[in-house]
């Protein structure tokens, strides 16, 4: 009987069921089954296996059937549809899965004739459902139902016929489903007396229907359906409009193309509780999630190649323990990702901070054991079960009662070196012989990055009480660094002479003192060592690498970072009106304002407030506000200077008389008309800052600025006695300088040739930089004879350079040379020191233009470069 192909083209799993349910022997001895070639043969076992019906006993290798299996062979139904029976019984859904399995046995009873199919699709789409076809076939069933109930069997008929229902097929519908409701009751499957809800119905009906899901793939408009098969919705289906992304069919039959017949809307996730061991799972991306205190890992879950689901976040212990394991140690507690409270985290936590920061500190990142090491002290403590923050919690509880510090680093762990940083590298700046406060400091082992070497923080407050000079010397475990750096900056005929370097720096570390700036007693250690001279202008600071170069971090009193550089007065310059906003609130009670005259009880030189851990140390001062002065606290004493100076000057105005108008009248005629040769807007303009540089110079000479009030005084009857006759002589002097001016600036317009225009431009930037719009003021009237030799120097060089323009530039190029030098220097450090700089460029050029004219001292190239030098 086996052998007839037509018979192998019959339901192969329905005779396998029939002839096993008959204990003709096992599966695997039936003799048809040694024919590999028979598609159909495989094809029926493959769909018991997916029934759950055929199944491998422990330890054999022979197929047998499950009792799932034996309760199928014994309902009159081809599997699938039996199968779904049986799983309706379990979820409550027998009465209207009993139907769909009777109408899926028989032809559809819906006409849909070819002259008429308009007028069909009309009548049948009243049963129709969005999501299920399945469900249309249960709204038919329950319409006839309650039409037979109404109608006379003649009128039944006749509704069937104008409805394109098959009367004969309605009937056989009916037929079969009271067959199926004996052999259930027979079987003791029995319906229950509540209708199902729509998704328990579709659940039951997919346990038949494993192998007829589908997945929607977008590009394509087509389904990816089980071993690779791709399929799409019949176009009579009610789903083809809006294709849903998972679906079942009761059936694929491929015409001219694959087509998926009664479809419904399904969840991956029915598939994935019905389908069991027949789904294939695969885990990737295992990881320690510190949300979940546990290692994760990204699931794909697929049936036939069908996929299910994809990127679902699952834990990983029981998939497998030990990478579970591994991960959970490395994580949660050799690298601290898990937020739990044991102590022996925090113990662990701080001693590998400490070795960390001895790392930083050292600047080598081979203290530290390594992350293994710490991996495997836990290994061999920890039982292969705890993979979770849950299980060690569980197995910790009480394991610490009896063992305490068995999680606990010992030191000798983590580090091998014996370090002593104390002295080396000390957590604070201390000042040595100062009321300043000791200053935190940083570490950090950071090549090319802002932070990288030592950082001190420094207090707002103190910012302009810190000198630069005082941290080139370094912590010292940098002191040998930072001498080899600036060894190294010397020039080469100078470094030759001190090598070998090692031992030349051996030789000279002792040797210098911190009291004394790194450049000034480095130089002399080594003119010591080297025999022969060495000045400290010979190191290049500028070569020196970043990291050696201190990184000064500025906080207010909340620790928040104001700002952070290297170069101490870069910070000074931008946090100006920090520093002064700070000092204000802090000194509160010695400011005023609007004050017309000098404090009866003076002016404080200094005042000192207790701010935070430290005395803020502040410079009162008078400011100048045009027709009044302010009392306002100061960072620097250098400040208080500038600002004292101005504010003092408008009081004594204020209090006598405005001179300007006595002084023009008692001018002589050729002063006055020397005078009108001004850079002011008007002579009065000029005249009033004449007066106020000669009330400064009257300062003086009368003691300096007062802070008393009887000084004030003293210096108040002074002025009042001098500033006349003084400004009137001071007058003549301006005099002669715009005279001087004026003859060379009509030299400079008689000189018109080409070749000259570069003496031209030079000496008209010169007497630009002497005479123009507050030069006054800048000056001060003591300095106007020197700026009368200065013009006569320039004239005289006008006059003789035409003759010998190559020998004029020579100087011109030296002398500009050394005031590209003084320009750069006195940017970077203004101040009196960096103002005197700039007259020796001045008595340079007489030197070298007019040597006649003579200089008040010895003034040369190297003297000038030398000076710029000591004050940079």
């Amino acid at each position: 009987l086996f052998t007839e192909p037509e018979i192998l083209r019959t339901n192969l799993a329905s005779v396998i069921l029939a002839m096993t349910a008959l204990d003709l022997g096992d599966i695997a001895a039936f003799p048809f089954l040694e024919a590999p070639d028979h598609r159909q043969i495989r094809d029926g076992l493959d769909l018991l296996r997916e029934l759950g019906a055929l199944a491998t006993a422990p330890g054999e290798r022979q197929q047998r059937l499950t009792p799932m299996g034996r309760k199928l062979a014994q309902l009159p139904l081809d599997p699938r549809l039996g199968r779904m029976v049986l799983a309706a019984d379990d979820v409550g859904a027998l009465g209207e899965v009993l139907v769909i399995a009777a109408a899926l046995s028989i032809q559809d009873p819906r006409e849909r004739p070819l002259e008429q199919q308009q007028a069909a699709d009309q009548q049948h789409r009243r049963f129709a459902d969005p999501t299920s076809d399945f469900a249309a076939l249960l709204n038919l069933w329950r319409h006839l139902k309650d039409q037979q109930k109404e109608l006379s069997g003649n009128q039944f008929r006749r509704m069937c016929k104008s409805e394109f229902l098959h009367y004969l097929r309605i009937r056989e519908w009916q037929d079969l489903h009271s067959q199926l409701r004996q052999s259930c009751k027979d079987l003791g499957l029995v319906p229950a007396q509540t209708p199902a809800a729509a998704d328990t119905i579709h659940q039951a009906l997919l346990a038949g229907l494993l192998s007829h899901i589908g997945s929607l793939d977008a590009e394509r408009r087509d389904y990816l359906g089980a071993r690779g098969a791709r399929f799409s919705i019949h176009p009579g289906s009610s789903l083809s409009r809006k294709p849903p992304a998972f679906v079942m069919a009761a059936e694929l039959v491929e015409t001219s193309r694959l087509f998926a017949r009664v479809a419904a809307r399904i969840d991956p996730l029915w598939v994935e509780q019905a389908a069991g061991d027949l789904l294939t799972r695969n885990y990737s991306e295992p990881r320690w999630s510190k949300r979940q205190s546990a290692v994760v890992a990204t699931e794909r879950v697929s049936l036939y190649g069908v996929p299910l689901v994809v990127g679902r976040t699952v834990q990983f212990g029981r998939i497998d323990p030990v990478v579970s394991r591994d991960l959970f140690i490395r994580h949660a507690l050799v690298l601290g990702e898990w937020d739990a409270h044991h102590a022996f985290l925090r113990h662990n936590s701080a001693l590998v901070a400490e070795v960390t920061e001895l790392e930083e500190r050292v600047r080598r990142r081979d203290l530290l054991t390594d992350e293994q090491t710490l991996v495997d002290f836990f290994q061999a403590r920890i039982p292969a079960d705890v993979v979770s923050g849950r299980h060690f919690d569980r197995w910790w509880k009480s394991t610490r009662q009896q063992v305490p510090d068995l999680l606990s680093y010992p030191r000798e762990l983590l580090v091998d070196d014996d370090i002593d940083t104390t002295e080396d590298f000390p957590r604070t700046w201390t000042f040595g012989g100062t009321d300043l406060p000791d200053l935190p400091l940083a570490y950090a082992f950071s090549p090319g990055a802002d932070h990288d070497g030592v950082t001190v923080e420094v207090p707002v407050t103190l910012l302009d009480r810190l000198q630069p000079e005082e941290f080139l010397r370094q912590v010292p475990g940098r002191r040998e660094e930072i001498v080899r750096a600036l060894i190294r900056s010397l020039p080469k005929n100078m470094r030759t002479r001190l090598a070998p370097m090692p031992e030349t720096i051996r030789a000279v570390l002792p040797h210098l003192v911190d009291d004394v700036p790194l450049p000034e007693t480095l130089a002399t250690a080594l003119t010591r060592h080297g025999g022969f001279p060495i000045s400290a202008n010979e190191f290049d600071l500028t070569a020196v690498p970043d990291h050696l170069r201190i990184t000064f971090r500025v906080v207010n009193e909340q620790g928040e970072e104001l700002g952070r550089d290297r170069d101490l007065r870069v910070l000074r310059t931008s946090l100006a009106p920090t520093v002064q906003r700070t000092l204000s609130a802090v000194t509160a009670r010695v400011q005023r304002q609007g004050l017309t005259t000098f404090p009866q009880d003076g002016v404080e030189r200094e005042i000192q407030e207790p701010v935070s851990d430290h005395v803020l140390t502040g410079y009162p001062a008078l400011v100048d506000r045009g027709d009044r002065v302010d009392l306002v606290v100061l960072p620097t004493a250098q400040d208080q200077r500038v600002a004292m100076r101005a504010g003092v000057r408008r009081l004594l105005l204020l209090a006598i008389p405005n001179p300007t108008k006595p002084v023009i009248t008692s001018l002589s005629p050729q002063t006055k008309l020397a005078l009108g040769y001004t850079p002011y807007a008007t002579v009065p303009i000029m005249i009033s800052e004449l007066i106020a540089s000669t009330v400064d110079a009257l300062v003086e000479s009368s003691g300096g600025l007062p802070f008393q009030r009887l000084a004030y005084d003293t210096l108040l009857l002074a002025v009042r006695q001098n500033l006349f006759a003084e400004t009137s002589r001071a007058a003549g002097r301006l005099s002669e300088v715009l005279a001087a001016a004026r003859q060379v600036r009509s030299m400079l317009d008689g000189m018109t040739g080409k070749s000259l225009q570069s003496l031209v431009s030079e000496v008209g930037g010169q007497l630009e930089q002497l005479v123009h719009d507050g030069f006054l003021s800048e000056v001060g009237v003591d300095r106007l004879p020197d700026l009368v030799r200065y013009l006569k120097a320039a004239a005289q060089r006008l006059d003789k350079a035409p003759q010998d323009l190559a020998s004029d530039q020579v100087k011109a190029q030296e002398v500009a040379a050394v005031a590209s030098a003084v320009a750069a220097v006195r940017l970077a450090h203004p101040g009196p020191d960096a103002e005197q700089l700039r007259w020796m460029v001045e008595e340079l050029r007489v030197s070298l233009f007019a040597q006649k004219l003579r200089t008040p001292y010895p003034v040369s190239s190297t003297r000038v470069l030398r000076a710029v030098a000591a004050l940079s």
